[in-house]
């Protein structure tokens, strides 16, 4: 009897003591899975230092002969370069103060920068309206409804400008992908997609190449819109995709990396975010890619900017920040500063990394979230605050600031090299220093007073009378011949038609109809039967 009292204590301990293990190892894979993951820094890792950013597009000044913007620079896709790298080197740096030239002003969100080629920009704002606007005077030439929501920037080159939005119409989850033409902002082809597109399309070699939310990434043939891959990532691919390489690069929601061939689409390598321990959450993946060094760099949902190696993804390095970044890095090696990684977080600050190791070389406090991309143009990194509504550029060496607005929300400016298309909230605005705008005044006043010129603006004011009343003829037909069908089912009918005459309604049956068919043209001709 007392042994088996015994015997019954001990596996009373032993069960107890299983529980307490049970929980202590729940509790210790609790912590260890919520525990924020560290900095990580890998210096190792592939980095080609002579592999600088992708040569931006030249900038050269016009012959006095040519039109003022024939300066045959472009800026034709989201973040400049097809690596997304959103710096312009400079010859001789821009400097405040900037004098306003132009401005599109207008109530509907302006999330993303317009493109640049020939002598137009292309805008496509957030209530999907798609605008050609002259560099020259900041008229808009055309203006395309193409959707009803967006958030992207176009991508353009001298023939077409090619864009995606999220809702195709009212009350449609779905988007679309649009060509149209460059000059004339006519229909070259439109395909509907299953699901809603942010993301900036990426052209290159007669191709089109975006994600999607429900993780498709598409590769359409620009001359027609044909379907030409399609691959399947681990979440929505709301930023667009990078290419360096013969390879593409993008994030998704799943938090995943991912490297792709460009040719076919197929899989080079797939790598995850930090997340959390053991993998139980991942860092979803907003943000486009910018690559540059062998390297690919990227911010996360999850706090953290990233790089991979391009060729292996491997981790290079990661650094926490103290906020969500939705924030695309600019990648730029300004003179004496070596090669830096630019993003904002929604911490409110502006960090600037050492691009091989992911060291802080300095961070500002914006007093706001950082959500738009930051672009390097010659030695100024221009940012936008959400928070705030306000924009600032600041040196690339230091951080200190060089100039600031109270406009601005997102993504901030493009540039030419002597000018910068500056984004407002809701408005579009062309800066210069006072030298430039003096010389842009000349050749506007001297180019608006040219024959030809003249004559453009008189073709265009025809042409726009002549939209005009023909317009209005075709209400008027219209409405005629409404009424006439309308008097037609009357009679046939029985019914009576009323009118009013000397302030009274007077009602009527009409006379019927004697239909027969006129021997000259074989038209079938309907009139009222005379009375008798």
């Amino acid at each position: 009897m007392l042994s088996s009292r015994r015997g019954r204590g001990r596996r009373r301990w032993v069960v107890l003591v299983g529980v307490l293990l049970v929980v202590t190892a729940g509790a210790i894979t609790a912590v260890l899975a919520t525990r924020p993951p560290g900095d990580v820094s890998n210096p190792d890792v592939e980095f080609t230092p002579e592999q600088a950013p992708e040569s931006a597009p030249r900038v050269t000044t016009p012959q006095r002969s040519a039109h003022p913007f024939d300066d045959g620079f472009a800026w034709p896709g989201y973040g400049l370069t097809k690596a997304r790298t959103k710096y312009l080197p400079l010859d001789r740096p821009l400097r405040p103060p900037f004098v306003e030239q132009w401005s599109l002003t207008g109530r509907i969100l302006l999330e993303f920068t317009p493109v640049l080629c020939g002598r137009s920009l292309f805008l496509l704002k957030n209530n999907g309206a798609l605008y050609s606007i002259s560099r020259l005077t900041g008229r808009t030439r055309w203006k395309r409804k193409i959707g009803y929501l967006a958030a992207s920037s176009p991508a353009c080159d001298d023939d077409s400008v090619y864009a995606t939005v999220l809702a195709r119409g009212r009350s449609i989850r779905a988007g679309r992908a649009v060509a149209v033409d460059a000059a004339t902002g006519r229909t070259r082809w439109s395909r509907k997609l299953p699901s809603r597109v942010e993301s900036s399309p990426l052209l290159d070699s007669g191709r089109v190449y975006f994600g999607s939310e429900d993780g498709t990434v598409y590769a359409l043939r620009a001359s027609d819109g044909a379907v030409r891959w399609r691959y399947r990532a681990d979440g929505a691919v709301k930023g667009g995709l990078a290419l360096a390489g013969g390879r593409l690069y993008l994030g998704d929601y799943g938090g995943k990396v991912h490297a792709i061939r460009q040719r076919d689409g197929r899989r080079i390598w797939r790598t995850s975010s930090a997340g959390s321990a053991f993998g139980l959450r991942a860092g979803r993946f907003y943000a486009t890619p910018a690559v540059a060094y062998g390297r690919v760099f990227i911010g996360s949902l999850d706090g953290f900017v990233y790089s991979f190696g391009a060729g292996s993804g491997r981790l290079a390095w990661r650094h926490r920040t103290g906020g969500y970044v939705y924030s695309s890095p600019a990648v730029a090696d300004v003179e004496g500063v070596g090669p830096t990684v630019y993003a904002g977080s929604y911490d409110g600050r502006l960090y600037a990394f050492d691009a091989r190791s992911g060291r802080v070389r300095w961070s500002r406090r914006s007093g706001g979230k950082l959500s738009g991309a930051p672009v390097v143009i010659g030695d100024l990194v221009f940012y936008s605050n959400l928070s705030r509504k306000s924009s600032a550029a600041v040196g690339a060496a230091t951080g200190k600031l060089i100039w600031s607005t109270d406009r601005g929300a997102f993504n901030p400016a493009i540039s030419d090299g002597r000018r910068i298309y500056f984004v407002g909230y809701s408005s579009l605005f062309l800066l210069s220093e006072r030298r430039q705008a003096r010389r842009d005044g000349r050749a506007r006043a001297r180019y608006a007073r040219s024959p030809p010129a003249r004559r453009q603006a008189a073709d265009r004011r025809r042409a726009r009378s002549q939209r005009a009343r023909a317009r209005i003829v075709a209400r008027r037909v219209a409405a005629r011949r409404a009424a006439i069908r309308g008097n037609r089912a009357l009679r046939r009918a029985g019914g009576e038609v009323c009118f009013r005459r000397d302030g009274r309604r007077v009602c009527r049956v009409p006379r019927p109809l004697v239909c027969f068919e006129r021997a000259r043209d074989g038209r079938t001709i309907c009139r009222a039967r005379e009375r008798r």
